[in-house]
């Protein structure tokens, strides 16, 4: 009869408590909404990047407003460990050294993302990018006669025993700077009082120690376990062909001669999502993609005797992971063409031109001492030349005893002495101040729009940025033409501006753009673009990345063509019934296209083109050499939760004096409930009626 109340009381006790969890965790923490990390990565040798503990790391909130107050972190400080917040101009490779140096006083730090790029330049990229994928003779080796990135601190490429973020400066961080301001700033050097203001980093990291430690285990959780603890950087390759070739038939086709046309699909920064690469990524892309649009009438309608692929390598930043799975591949027989098939290569590198009109011809000082090699490479900067009188342009050589600049075009001489040229806005040493940082953005590129313009009229705005671009692809386009064996003088062969600028805005302002949507669904109709710069690091091998899609669905319909057919034909890879074999020869994709002007309903089309992907994982994995010097070893440490929060916290004395009244309330609670437990017959008999008992 006393149980059922009880029982149901209890029950709404804990259903009260239940329901407001949630609210008291609200008030006790401040959650942080972007939040972007540092992450772990592993190659054959060691690991690299940042880590919390398994739980999170704790630590008072300090701000860090000059180097000269580092002290308080370091030594002078009486309430370690502390949480760093670095405004962004004290990101430096000194300022974290000295940090990292004293990891058991800091328990991570938060990088406040700035608003405007630091004048004097900033890379946290090795100052020799790529420098073990190199094969040169030992003077030109690991940079001994040109350091290509001065400005590299190799930040990038240490490992913090501690987490790292990068936060928006945004409401978040003014409520941080507010909760430092109110309870944690000294006042004359004298102790802040408690409850100070704390933070807790979650970014706890699977793998340890390299990548073949973390296979092996990967190996093991596959037949006990099914958590991996590290994944392989990859994604894919995209290409294209000026003409179509049977892809069924694979390795060497006799009689065709090839030029690839290459750039590269990735850059990276000091944190995991933020790699907008604008100089260092975007501006070589979208010059080739310019360059395959310009290309695109003029090589259907002339009889060319070499056929121009147009190719776009992934993982480039690690070592060439998506040059040398293609290369790995034309050895083995298992691409569309070997390199017997390659004539020559022409790579679009980093080419913002930032108001200057001069281009670099870099080419191999090696290969080019056989005399075949030579003369093909004189040719092609030849019609490089004689390209660029026409536009106002100066292309230049730098010294013939010069080093290639770190390019995909490594790879290729790795195999063999091939022809090639790389195309570049430098003579020796980057001009870009901002190589593989969160910096080099679309203002660095001068991609910038008058105030006061709407996303549409952004989109269709011609910048200044793809006005010298779409010379650089013009220039491209009439050199590649002529170096596959088209009359130059033929076909008036122009870079549109306008589809430049278009591109510009879609992988360096806002890839979900109208633009965009009408060719959605080459991939799928449900492919997310984000609303904001597109993230050019190249993650891991599970799924397409955003610049990945994007340069599929632009590439497909910059080289492509309209079939009359319908969607079901479209998406089963022919033009009719009838058709069987053109598949082997062209890939059919479905756009969803533009909604009429009165109507919500899209009228889609089917595009016919030879573009196509290929694996850009390296081939270390495919042969299971972890430990391998030709070939990239990169992984990624896998992880469950990314988040932070601030919070007070009380002093130790209050934590202790309230461990020690919630143990005397425990035990007295105790004590109450065996007291009355063993008298409950006494305290509760409140004596029986008589059963006969009428009212």
């Amino acid at each position: 009869m006393y149980g059922m109340p009880m029982t149901i009381f209890l029950f709404v006790c804990l259903f009260v408590t239940g329901v407001s969890c949630n609210s008291v965790g609200d008030k006790i923490y401040v959650d942080f909404k972007d939040n972007i990390p540092c992450v772990r990565l592993l190659n054959a040798t060691h690991q690299i990047g940042c880590q919390s503990s398994l739980s999170g790391d704790v630590g008072v909130l300090h701000l860090l407003e000059s180097e000269e107050n580092l002290d308080w972190v370091l030594s002078s400080g009486p309430d370690p460990p502390y949480m760093v917040m670095l405004e962004s101009t004290l990101f430096t490779r000194s300022v974290m050294m000295k940090l990292k140096s004293s990891s058991n006083r800091v328990a991570g730090v938060v990088v406040v993302a700035p608003n405007t790029n630091p004048s004097a330049g900033f890379s946290p990229h090795a100052s020799c990018p790529n420098e073990n994928s190199e094969k040169y003779s030992p003077s030109l080796a690991h940079c001994n006669a040109t350091v290509w990135n001065p400005l590299g601190n190799n930040l990038s490429y240490e490992e913090f025993d501690f987490p790292i973020f990068s936060l928006k400066d945004d409401n978040d961080t003014q409520a941080m700077r507010q909760c430092y301001m109110d309870h944690n700033r000294p006042v004359n050097g004298s102790k802040p009082r408690y409850p100070l203001c704390a933070m807790q980093l979650f970014s706890h990291m699977s793998a340890v120690t390299d990548t073949a430690t973390c296979m092996r285990r990967n190996s093991i959780a596959m037949s006990l376990n099914p958590e991996f603890v590290c994944d392989p950087l990859g994604d894919v390759n995209i290409w294209a062909l000026s003409k179509p070739l049977n892809v069924t038939e694979k390795g060497h086709k006799p009689g065709e001669s090839v030029i690839i046309a290459a750039a590269r699909l990735d850059s990276r920064s000091f944190f995991f999502d933020i790699a907008p690469g604008a100089e260092s990524t975007a501006s070589g892309l979208v010059t080739l993609l310019a360059v395959a649009h310009a290309l695109r009438n003029a090589t259907q309608e002339a009889q060319l005797n070499t056929t121009i692929m147009y190719t776009f390598f992934h993982g480039e930043t690690f070592d060439y992971i998506g040059s040398s799975r293609m290369v790995f591949d034309m050895e083995r027989n298992q691409s569309i063409i070997d390199l017997d098939n390659v004539h020559s290569v022409l790579e679009v590198g980093q080419v913002g031109l930032h108001g200057d009109t001069k281009l670099w011809l870099h080419s191999d000082p090696v290969s080019r001492r056989n005399s075949s090699i030579d003369e093909e490479v004189v040719k092609l900067i030849k019609n490089l030349n004689s390209s660029a009188k026409s536009l106002n342009f100066s292309v230049e050589e730098p010294g013939s005893s010069q080093a290639l600049p770190p390019s995909s075009f490594q790879r290729f001489l790795r195999a063999r002495p091939i022809p090639g040229v790389v195309i570049e806005n430098h003579q020796s040493t980057f001009t870009n101040r901002y190589y593989q940082s969160m910096y080099d953005n679309s203002d660095y590129l001068n991609v910038s729009y008058p105030p006061g313009l709407t996303p549409e009229e952004q989109l269709d705005f011609v910048t200044d940025a793809a006005k010298s671009l779409a010379k650089v692809a013009t220039l491209v386009a009439r050199a590649l033409f002529v170096q596959a064996g088209g009359n130059g003088t033929r076909f008036n062969i122009e870079a549109d501006e306008l589809l430049v600028s278009r591109l510009l805005y879609s992988f360096l302002v806002m890839p979900n753009n109208s633009w965009f949507q009408i060719t959605k669904s080459f991939i799928s109709i449900n492919a997310y673009f984000s609303n904001t710069t597109t993230n050019f690091y190249i993650g891991v091998n599970q799924q397409m990345s955003e610049p990945t899609i994007l340069v599929q669905f632009m590439l497909a319909n910059l080289t492509g063509s309209v079939v009359n057919t319908t969607q079901e034909n479209c998406n089963n890879q022919k033009e009719n019934e009838d058709d069987k074999e053109t598949k082997h020869l062209y890939y059919y994709v479905w756009a969803q296209g533009a909604a009429p002007p009165n109507g919500t309903e899209r009228e889609g089309f089917c595009v016919r083109s030879t573009c196509r992907t290929t694996k850009a994982v390296s081939p270390a994995f495919e042969l299971e050499e972890y430990t391998s010097s030709n070939y990239s070893t990169w992984t990624e440490s896998r992880w469950k939760s990314i988040k932070g929060r601030i919070f007070l916290v009380a002093s130790h004395d209050l934590e202790m004096l309230t461990l020690g009244v919630g143990v005397g309330v425990l035990l007295t609670s105790l004590l109450l409930t065996f007291f009355i437990s063993s008298k409950a017959d006494i305290l509760f008999n409140s004596g029986r009626e008589p059963t006969n008992a009428t009212y």
